[in-house]
């Protein structure tokens, strides 16, 4: 009988590797989706409360759901490090408990960004991501428009609920900004008596600002509909307005992740209105954003954020220094200083 020969093909190392890194583009949505589950459910909330380590069965009983569904969902967030595994007490018995991660998905903790995450994921958000290759192929109707038939602004300002969410995901990062820049250079906020914070949503960066900095009278400025959902803030002003037509008086203006929202011309247009508004030999622009090339372990961040402008504003995008001194250049400043944070935000002070 003859002898039956099989040949065994071997798959090259880099394309059994890229047959296995594929699966992180093909359900790449899938960690986000499981943290936004993991954050309704209140899992991080419902362990940071309890002192030890809990069991399934007591995390279950504390949610109200399935055993069965929550360990599956447990085991998938343990292999993320979201969370992990401890024994509970002196006993051999294996309970959940927190990491790092995890901490920053508390519902009210001081360094959340839950909020970022819910905000993120919700159908609104979503939706314009599935119009991208249409703007591409155009580069006429942006995918936000596409999908909600305004622009992200006018979608809030008409869609009271989705502004609440925005504004408390824009929070998340402003604390998180605000506490590295108080860290870092404190100093950019040294002889201001007042600053107008442009863009400044709810009023959180202002607030966190002017508690540390009390000497500063803070004015936090943006558009009648969001200010008027701020909360009164001991040393803060709240004032209406559109940055398009003026900029209020101060020593200094702040911006916050607020330029890379718009075009270079409207970028200009804006910094124009704050050169008129500060002293022009005392007086500086603040800017906390990202500056794309200079930070490298930061840099996968600013690439991703930059997708982000595309699908969510008006041309927005992430810039590089050169980009950012363009800006500054044709508003008519002569010169700016620049501040790395551990974080993936620079500081930028920009003087006429």
């Amino acid at each position: 009988m003859a002898a039956e020969i099989q040949e065994k093909r071997v798959i090259p190392k880099e394309v059994a590797n890229a047959q296995q890194e594929i699966w992180k583009f093909i359900l790449g949505f899938t960690p986000t989706a499981v943290v936004k589950c993991a954050i309704e459910l209140r899992i991080p909330d419902i362990l940071e409360n309890h002192e030890t380590p809990m069991t399934l069965a007591d995390l279950a009983s504390e949610i109200g759901c399935n055993q069965s569904s929550l360990y599956r969902i447990m085991r998938f967030l343990i292999h993320y490090k979201i969370f992990q595994e401890k024994l509970v007490s002196e006993t051999s018995v294996v309970g959940y408990a927190l990491t790092p991660l995890s901490r920053l998905l508390t519902r009210h903790g001081e360094n959340s960004m839950a909020d970022l995450v819910l905000l993120e994921s919700t159908p609104v958000m979503l939706a314009p991501w599935q119009k991208l290759s249409a703007w591409v192929l155009d580069n006429k109707q942006l995918p936000f428009d596409a999908a909600h038939g305004t622009d992200l602004w006018g979608f809030t300002a008409g869609n009271p609920e989705h502004s609440k969410i925005f504004d408390a995901g824009m929070a998340c990062d402003a604390r998180v900004g605000v506490a590295a820049v108080i860290e870092v250079c404190p100093e950019v906020f040294e002889g201001l008596k007042t600053m107008v914070d442009v863009g400044g949503g709810d009023g959180t960066a202002l607030r966190l600002i002017v508690e540390a900095c009390p000497w500063i009278h803070g004015i936090n400025f943006d558009l009648p509909h969001v200010v008027a959902a701020a909360p009164a803030t001991r040393g803060v002003e709240h004032v209406g307005g559109s940055m398009f037509d003026y900029v209020p008086k101060a020593d200094a203006t702040y911006f916050m992740k607020v330029l890379h929202d718009w075009t270079d011309e409207d970028c200009i247009e804006i910094l124009k209105k704050c050169r008129e508004a500060i002293p022009q030999d005392t007086g500086k622009v603040i800017i906390v954003d990202n500056v794309i090339g200079q930070k490298e372990d930061h840099e996968y961040v600013g690439l991703m954020i930059d997708m982000v402008m595309i699908a969510h504003t008006t041309n927005g995008k992430e810039r590089t220094l050169k980009e950012w001194s363009y800006l500054f250049h044709e508003a008519g400043f002569t010169r700016y200083t620049i501040k790395r944070l551990q974080t993936y935000h620079s500081v930028m002070e920009v003087y006429p």
